[in-house]
C-alpha cells in the first residue's frame, strides 16, 4: 500500500499575514501616487514598491486606485469596538480615549496625503467614500448593541450616519489644512483636536 502524500508547497498565508501584504501594498501606493500621481503609476510599480509581485497586487486590490483601501479603513473595528462599550453619560470623544492614547486607528500623515490627492482623483476620492459608506453600518450595529435596540430601530443608522460625517469632515479638514506645499504641519495633536471637536458636534446628536 502506498502511504498518503503529504501536502507539498508552501504552506497558506494566514489572514494576519494577508493583513500585513494588503497594508504593504497600500503605503507603497499611496508612496507613488504622492511622489508621481495615479495616471502614471502602474500596478508593476506598486509591486515592486512593496517587495511583491503585480500578480499578487492585482490578486487583493481589483484597481490600482482601490490598493489604498487597507490605509483609509484602519481603525474602524476599533471605532465600532469603542462605541459597544461608550458608557452611558459619557462625552462621545472620551469614549475613544483609548484610541488616543494608543495611536490606534488615527490616520497618519500617509493617510492625510492621500486624503489631500482625493480632491483632484476622482478614482481615489470614490475609493474615500465607499470606505465611508461601508463603515456606517458597522458603526450602526454597534450603537444599536450598545443601546439594547432592535434591528428594525432606524435611530442606530441616524447616529452612525451622523458619526461617520463628523469623522470624515474632521479628518478632511486637518488634511486639507495641513498642506506642507502652505507649510502647515500634519501633527498629531491637531488631528485629535480635530476629530475631538467633530465627535463632540456630532454627540450633540446622539443619546
Amino acid at each position: 500500500m502506498t502511504a498518503a502524500r503529504g501536502r507539498t508547497g508552501r504552506p497558506p498565508l494566514t489572514e494576519e499575514r494577508k493583513a500585513a501584504i494588503r497594508l504593504e501594498i497600500a503605503r507603497a501606493a499611496v508612496g507613488l501616487f504622492i511622489a508621481q500621481g495615479v495616471g502614471a503609476t502602474t500596478g508593476e510599480e506598486i509591486g515592486r514598491a512593496a517587495g511583491v509581485s503585480s500578480r499578487t497586487v492585482w490578486r487583493y486590490f481589483p484597481t490600482k486606485e482601490s490598493c489604498v483601501r487597507p490605509l483609509l479603513s484602519t481603525g474602524i473595528d476599533t471605532i465600532a469596538a469603542a462605541l459597544r462599550e461608550w458608557p452611558a453619560g459619557q462625552p462621545l470623544d472620551e469614549a475613544f480615549d483609548g484610541m488616543w492614547a494608543a495611536d490606534a486607528g488615527l490616520p497618519g500623515p500617509d493617510v492625510g496625503a492621500l486624503v489631500r490627492l482625493t480632491r483632484t482623483e476622482p478614482g481615489l476620492r470614490a475609493v474615500w467614500l465607499q470606505t465611508h459608506d461601508e463603515a456606517e453600518p458597522a458603526f450602526a450595529r454597534a450603537l444599536a448593541e450598545r443601546g439594547g435596540l432592535p434591528d428594525d430601530d432606524v435611530r442606530p443608522a441616524v447616529w452612525a450616519a451622523m458619526l461617520n460625517a463628523a469623522l470624515r469632515a474632521a479628518v478632511e479638514h486637518h488634511a486639507y489644512r495641513t498642506d506642507p506645499r502652505c507649510g502647515a504641519a500634519d501633527t498629531r495633536a491637531d488631528l485629535e483636536t480635530a476629530l475631538r471637536t467633530a465627535l463632540a458636534a456630532a454627540a450633540n446628536g446622539i443619546s
